[in-house]
């Protein structure tokens, strides 16, 4: 059965970008890239928000993300293999193939997407991840914890979103990030 899974990269004190919306503290190293791919490979549908789509959809639109190295060109290779559903009161129009946009998260919509699926979906960015969360929509969460703190920016989990977490994994990398896998309790 398919599983709709929140992924974020976050700072030690809780963070997806700082507080001036830069995240290049975030970029993993080869041997975290070459994890997160392998998470990545379950997924089959992203669900994005407006914002979180337009940093994402560099892995098809500008091919110097994939040329630095083996692993990147591998995780450009994952992301456009997949469906992408983009919900956007502004967009007009998608920039990437297999990607379609919808006006409004509709929690019975995506209820119903993860029953169907024969493979995970991921939601990504908080925002969108807010709405997943409060309507009891996802199953797991990753968080990568990157040992740095930025003191303040754009929070990686929602605010006013109760929820009990069970953990399932933890790994250590070389570079002292850490990944937590929760399975959320509802």
């Amino acid at each position: 059965m398919a599983k709709l899974i929140y992924m974020a990269i976050a700072s030690l004190d809780g963070y997806i970008e700082d507080e001036s919306g830069t995240f290049d503290w975030a970029m993993p190293d080869e041997e975290v890239h070459a994890f997160v791919n392998d998470l990545e490979r379950s997924v089959g549908t992203y669900l994005y928000g407006r914002r979180m789509y337009e940093t994402m959809m560099g892995w098809e639109t500008d091919p110097t993300l994939a040329e630095d190295a083996p692993v990147t060109r591998d995780f450009a290779h994952i992301w456009q293999a997949a469906t992408k559903i983009v919900y956007s009161k502004t967009l007009q129009a998608a920039a990437t193939t297999r990607t379609r946009i919808e006006r409004t998260f509709d929690p019975a919509a995506v209820r119903q997407m993860v029953a169907s699926a024969d493979r995970d979906l991921a939601v990504g960015g908080p925002t969108l991840a807010h709405h997943a969360f409060q309507a009891g929509l996802v199953d797991e969460c990753h968080l990568l914890i990157v040992p740095v703190l930025v003191g303040g920016g754009k929070p990686a989990l929602p605010r006013q979103v109760r929820l009990n977490l069970d953990l399932l994994d933890v790994r250590r990398f070389a570079n002292g990030t850490l990944h937590l896998r929760y399975h959320v309790a509802n």
